[in-house]
């Protein structure tokens, strides 16, 4: 009887270390995985990071009639090294394919306004299924329906006391009601954008909500992007 309750309490003590175990585990498996998965192949076009986007007028939005390229021949663009220093040309650029069903036109170049992330700038560019924006030193290019393989494979940055270091990041997106929202790593929902009247809403964790209005030129103090910015 004794051996019995012995072999038992052994039993439990086991299952119980390696539930203890996993849960450690799975943390720290995807704490490497966010810092050293390997980022993706490259092909942003060398030219976005050449010449001046400050030159542009954002309110000049191309028609999207067909004319031009389509989504599909424009490759995927993403962020150099841990973040650009200096605002990029637009990476749809001459893409016209008009936009998929269930998308809003959010296109254009955005200012805070009122609340979350005060000074925030932001380009959002459109064409096809394919949705981009640029913000922060950071590039996120990925497709609104929702499919992993149109996912933003991409980094941001992430301030930890006098370190600077580069996370993995990655999100699907998919539009519902004309409002676009993001889910992390094709789970949870994160974050979402959508108009509402002439503002740009975007709803952000730890910043909560920001109201953005278009304007037609990129600042002066928006072109190069500050560490962390």
């Amino acid at each position: 009887m004794v051996v019995s309750v012995n072999m038992r309490n052994s039993v439990i003590k086991r299952r119980v270390g390696r539930i203890l175990l996993a849960l450690v585990a799975i943390p720290f498996l995807l704490v490497l995985a966010l810092f050293f998965y390997p980022r993706p192949h490259d092909e942003t076009p060398a030219w976005v990071f050449e010449g001046d986007a400050a030159s542009l007028d954002y309110c000049a939005l191309p028609a999207l009639d067909g004319s031009g390229l389509t989504a599909a021949e424009i490759p995927q663009g993403h962020t150099p090294n841990c973040g650009y220093e200096k605002f990029p040309q637009p990476i749809l650029r001459g893409c016209t394919e008009p936009l998929m069903e269930g998308a809003d036109d959010l296109r254009g170049l955005w200012q805070q306004t009122s609340g979350g992330r005060v000074g925030h700038i932001e380009r959002i560019e459109q064409c096809g299924n394919r949705f981009v924006v640029t913000a922060g030193g950071l590039i996120h290019d990925m497709t609104g329906d929702g499919k992993l393989s149109g996912s933003s494979n991409d980094v941001g940055r992430f301030p930890l006391g006098p370190l600077r270091l580069c996370l993995r990041t990655s999100a699907t997106t998919e539009w519902h009601e004309k409002k676009l929202h993001f889910y992390a790593f094709g789970g949870p929902r994160v974050v979402s954008r959508y108009m509402e009247g002439d503002e740009l809403v975007w709803i952000y964790p730890g910043f909560g909500v920001t109201r953005m209005k278009r304007i037609c030129k990129l600042p002066s103090s928006s072109q190069f992007t500050r560490e962390g910015g």
